[in-house]
């Protein structure tokens, strides 16, 4: 489970985050929604260790991500597929990863087969991946290590019709096998379709979160014929006025 307690995170004049507060379930996938600036990328960077926290805290089962022993065992993550070593291959960059975890060699080939990344495309250069091949290559580098929690920042960016409906299936999978998911999108009609639990950001703060059955229930009439994206633009305009 990721717990997210009293989150903060201020810069000089200006707060990112501002007293967040939210869990992501077993079982579940936790839509984490929000305009641009609305300080979702900086609570997850806070999250997998790569930012610090004003104040408050952020955990995966009860530790800080930087005090697991094993972290890319527990918890798989994917942020920025830029940043990924435009020199190695597809292969040569999860065989690290499977190395330094002390992996079979056998799961990297698992891992590019479950993506969808065929023997020629994985010996070519990231340099040379589109960015639906390097989601995908990110994708198969976060369920390496066969993780509890997955933490994803727009894993569909790049991806066509066919691999959105491929990365659909796939997180649902894998919290209906008990996994916890918690997965950063704007695009609002992919976390409606697949998200379980919802966490709404505007202005660095929550200004909703419950299961999203519950959430759309209650907006009634506010979001008939909109759904999820009704209800979106209802929450975070009055946030932002």
């Amino acid at each position: 489970m990721i717990a997210v307690e009293g989150l903060t995170r201020r810069y000089v004049g200006f707060t990112a985050v501002d007293d967040v507060s939210f869990t992501a379930r077993p079982g579940r996938v936790t839509g984490f929604l929000g305009p641009n600036g609305a300080g979702k990328s900086t609570t997850l960077r806070i999250l997998v260790g790569l930012s610090a926290a004003t104040s408050g805290t952020a955990t995966v089962d009860g530790r800080r991500y930087v005090d697991l022993p094993d972290p890319g065992r527990e918890v798989g993550v994917l942020l920025d597929p830029s940043a990924q070593h435009v020199g190695r291959t597809g292969r040569e960059t999860l065989t690290i990863a499977q190395r330094f975890m002390g992996l079979p060699r056998s799961r990297v080939e698992e891992m590019l087969a479950l993506v969808g990344l065929t023997a020629q495309e994985s010996s070519r250069r990231v340099r040379d991946y589109s960015l639906g091949m390097r989601q995908r290559l990110g994708i198969a580098t976060a369920l390496l290590g066969d993780p509890a929690v997955l933490v994803l920042d727009e894993p569909a960016n790049g991806l066509d019709p066919a691999g959105i409906r491929w990365m659909r299936g796939l997180l649902r999978d894998f919290a209906d096998r008990g996994g916890t998911v918690l997965l950063s999108s704007h695009l609002i009609h992919e976390i409606e379709v697949v998200a379980d639990d919802l966490v709404v950001l505007a202005g660095g703060r929550v200004v909703a979160r419950g299961p999203k059955a519950d959430l759309l229930a209650a907006a009634g009439p506010a979001a008939d014929g909109g759904g999820l994206e009704q209800l979106f633009l209802d929450l975070t305009e009055g946030a932002l006025t």
